[in-house]
C-alpha cells in the first residue's frame, strides 16, 4: 500500500474491494465471477484513464518511485556479460556511476548508467544517485576506451543532479561535466542517451549528448527539480507541483522542443508495474537504434550529432 502514489489510490480501493470479493467468494463457496470480472474492467478502465492523462507533477512522483527500475537492474535485464569497471584513474570509484562492457546480441557495447539505491544504506553508499566529478570521469574514461575499441555507447540517466558537496566542488564539478559535454559530442562511435527516471540539470546532461536521445515515457528531464525552481520563484519548495506546470519537463514536452529524438512506452502505470516488458522495449530501441546509426560513417554521425545540438529548442519572437 505505501508504494501506491496518492493519484493512484481509487485503483487501490478498487483492486482491494476485488480481493475481498475473491476471498469472500472462497470462504463461503459462493460464486461471484460475474461481479469479480465487472470490478476488474472497470479498474482496467480506470488505469487507462488515469495514466492517459497524467500531468506533469503526477509524472514527477513516478520518474521517483521508490520501484522504479535502476540502472544495474535494467543492464542485468538487457544485456549479457557485463563486466563493471571502476574507478577515474585519479581520485576514486564513485558508486552513483556504474559502466563497463556488456554484451547485446553478440556485440559488444559500452553502458553507463546513474545508479540509485533501494534502500537507506544503499542510497547512501550510492549517494541518492548524485555523482561527484570523479564519477564524470570514470564515465568519461570509460567512452574514450569504448571510441578505442569502437564499442558503441549506451548512457542511462537517472539522477536528482550532480552532488554540489564542497569537496566535489574543490575537486572540479563543473569542469567534470563540462569536459564530459564536449567529449561526447565528438566521440567517433554511435552513442545513445535514455533517461530512465529524473534527469536533474547538468548531473544528467553530462551523459546525455548522443546521436540519439530518449526518455521513458514517464520520465522527466530538466534544468532543476521543482522543488528547486519553487524556492527561487516563490521562496516556498511546498510550491514545486505549480512549478512543474510551468517547466516543460515530461517526455512529449521536450520531444516537441526537439530536445529529445524518441519517447519509449512504459507498461500501464510506469515501468516498475513489469521491468520485463519495460526492458523489452529499451532493448529493442537500441537494437533499432543502432542499426541506423551503423550504417553511418564517422563523418556523418559527427556532423548530425553537431547539427541536433545546434536546432535543439525554439524561441518565438513578438
Amino acid at each position: 500500500m505505501s508504494n501506491f502514489l496518492d493519484f493512484e489510490k481509487p485503483i487501490l480501493e478498487l483492486e482491494n474491494k476485488i480481493k475481498e470479493l475473491e476471498e469472500f467468494s472462497r470462504a463461503k463457496d459462493v460464486n461471484l465471477d460475474d461481479e469479480i470480472e465487472t470490478l476488474r474492467k472497470k479498474s482496467e478502465s480506470m488505469k487507462n484513464e488515469i495514466y492517459s492523462s497524467l500531468g506533469p507533477w503526477e509524472k514527477v512522483k513516478l520518474a521517483r518511485h521508490k520501484d522504479r527500475p535502476n540502472t544495474l537492474e535494467y543492464i542485468s535485464n538487457i544485456f549479457l556479460d557485463f563486466m563493471e569497471f571502476h574507478g577515474d584513474r585519479q581520485f576514486a570509484d564513485d558508486k552513483s556511476i556504474v559502466g563497463g562492457i556488456a554484451m547485446l546480441d553478440g556485440e559488444p557495447l559500452t553502458v553507463i548508467g546513474h545508479q540509485k539505491g533501494r534502500d537507506t544504506s544503499e542510497n547512501i553508499s550510492r549517494n541518492f544517485g548524485m555523482p561527484h566529478p570523479e564519477g564524470y570521469r570514470k564515465a568519461l574514461r570509460l567512452m574514450k576506451q569504448a571510441e578505442k575499441f569502437g564499442r558503441p555507447v549506451v548512457t542511462f540517466i537517472d539522477t536528482p543532479g550532480a552532488f554540489c558537496g564542497l569537496g566535489a566542488e574543490e575537486r572540479g564539478q563543473g569542469e567534470a561535466i563540462a569536459l564530459n559535454l564536449l567529449e561526447m559530442s565528438r566521440l567517433s562511435v554511435p552513442t545513445i542517451a535514455i533517461v530512465i527516471g529524473e534527469g536533474g540539470s547538468g548531473g544528467a546532461l553530462a551523459l546525455g549528448v548522443g546521436d540519439k536521445i530518449a526518455m521513458l515515457e514517464h520520465s522527466v528531464y530538466s534544468v532543476i527539480s521543482p522543488e528547486g525552481l519553487a524556492s527561487i520563484l516563490w521562496k516556498d519548495s511546498k510550491k514545486a507541483q505549480s512549478a512543474s506546470e510551468v517547466m516543460k519537463l515530461t517526455s512529449e514536452n521536450l520531444k516537441e522542443l526537439k530536445i529529445i529524438d524518441d519517447i519509449i512506452g512504459e507498461p500501464l502505470g510506469g515501468a516498475h508495474k513489469d521491468v520485463c516488458e519495460m526492458s523489452r522495449n529499451i532493448k529493442s530501441y537500441i537494437v533499432e537504434s543502432l542499426g541506423i546509426l551503423r550504417a553511418k560513417s564517422i563523418d556523418e554521425l559527427k556532423a548530425e550529432r553537431y547539427t541536433k545540438i545546434r536546432n535543439m529548442g525554439y524561441f518565438e519572437e513578438k
